[in-house]
């Protein structure tokens, strides 16, 4: 085992390995990713609710503990929560790749949460809630129509220029602050004009992920 130790990412879609594994060799070398693609968890959950696929997703990250996974990460904000959950039978750190973007926005008095599937707003907003605590803060929400429907079929350019062009159309708050949703939304940061912060999930979540490895490392 390397001295970084070894991750697991439980990812819904296939987009997100290359990500991940970028941004392992750019800030996080000697990290060992090991990719765990189940697109069908997210078809369920959509249908039927996250809690319908919590043993699947528990099961999904027993296996990948038992194969010597020091943490795992959990990039689907629609099972984030699911995820967290089965950590204490675990017995190493599970995380959910958007807590630390909600912590970060957290810290904002305004937040516009913008998201291509509406199954993926209640976790969400759960989640804003939870890092908020009991400051007060004003939080909307955009779901781009259509912009799934592209993701799904391959258009990437087009899934990212619907998704910035939603944040663009969004009313500027004081002290406010963009959330990107779910994962696979981080590029369309860099198209937007917004004169505002727009929060993406993959390297802080990466990073915090790549955190707990190390302090896990070496399990027996």
């Amino acid at each position: 085992m390397t001295p970084a130790g070894t991750l697991a990412l439980l990812h819904t879609s296939p987009v997100h390995v290359p990500v991940f594994d970028a941004l392992r060799d750019r800030h996080h070398p000697g990290l060992v990713l090991r990719h765990l693609v189940h697109e069908e968890l997210l078809v369920r959950a959509r249908e039927a609710g996250p809690g319908a696929v919590a043993g699947h997703v528990a099961a999904v990250l027993a296996g990948a503990v038992a194969a010597g996974a020091d943490a795992v990460l959990c990039t689907c904000s629609t099972l984030g929560a699911v995820a967290e959950g089965a950590a204490a039978s675990l017995g190493v750190p599970v995380l959910r790749v958007d807590r630390p973007m909600a912590a970060e926005a957290a810290r904002y008095g305004s937040v516009l949460v913008v998201a291509a599937l509406r199954s993926t707003l209640e976790p969400t907003l759960a989640l804003l809630a939870e890092e908020s605590g009991p400051r007060p803060r004003s939080v909307t929400t955009v779901v781009v129509e259509g912009a799934w429907e592209r993701f799904e079929a391959g258009d990437r350019e087009g899934y990212l220029d619907a998704v910035a062009a939603a944040v663009d159309r969004a009313p500027v708050t004081e002290d406010g602050v963009v959330v990107l949703a779910q994962a696979s939304m981080a590029d369309a940061a860099e198209r937007t004009s917004v004169p505002l912060p727009v929060l993406s999930s993959p390297r802080p979540g990466l990073a915090a992920a790549a955190r707990a490895t190390r302090g896990a490392g070496g399990r027996g």
